[in-house]
């Protein structure tokens, strides 16, 4: 397995790892979410408190994965967190375009979002 993620990608950046990273930040995202929904049910949450939570949550995701991918690659680990972050937000818009049926606005939110899980995914890998 080593050798194949050797073999993927750009000089011995072990692509497959990075891509087990990405996913499990978004089996924690979805583990997350759940709680979320369960404290929304049982406590009857405002839509504020939910917002935070959102928030939250994709920064807990993300600094997940840049934390991981920095411990890996031990050099750049910033660039490399600020990457995880990248990648989780891009899936995430696509899989929000997909879903919302291609209407996507690009406004305010949708660049605080991507500040977000940048941040987070850099800070995770400087932390690492």
């Amino acid at each position: 397995m080593e050798h194949m993620e050797r073999n993927q990608g750009m000089k011995g950046v072990p692509v497959a790892f990075l891509l087990k990273s990405l996913l499990f930040s978004y089996i924690l995202t979805g583990l997350l979410l759940a709680l979320l929904a369960f404290l929304l049910y049982r406590f009857g949450l405002g839509e504020r408190v939910v917002s935070i939570a959102i928030i939250g949550i994709y920064v807990a995701a993300t600094f997940f994965a840049g934390f991981v991918a920095g411990k890996r690659m031990e050099s750049r680990r910033f660039f490399w967190g600020l990457l995880m972050g990248g990648a989780y937000f891009l899936v995430l818009a696509v899989v929000s375009a997909v879903a919302g049926k291609g209407d996507i606005q690009v406004g305010s939110s949708f660049f605080t979002t991507l500040a977000l899980c940048a941040g987070g995914g850099m800070l995770g890998g400087m932390l690492s």
